[in-house]
């Protein structure tokens, strides 16, 4: 299972949602599926610039959590 950070990166900066959509030319109701993890693939170029506008690395955005349930 792949877990998303994004809104605790987003609180460490300061920063909305709504900026982050207008920053990276992203819809909102795209970027808020991505946020909630609902999100089936991401594009390099996409995950380039959502880490080039947070200062962050995409290990920051995405983490591996093992799902332990099989």
């Amino acid at each position: 299972m792949i877990q998303v950070n994004l809104d605790a990166i987003l609180k460490d900066r300061g920063m909305t949602l709504t900026q982050l959509a207008d920053a990276v030319g992203m819809t909102l109701a795209n970027l808020s599926i991505l946020k909630t993890g609902k999100a089936r693939a991401i594009r390099f170029s996409t995950l380039a610039e959502i880490c080039q506008v947070l200062d962050c690395q995409p290990g920051d955005l995405l983490v591996y959590k093992a799902d332990v349930a099989q």
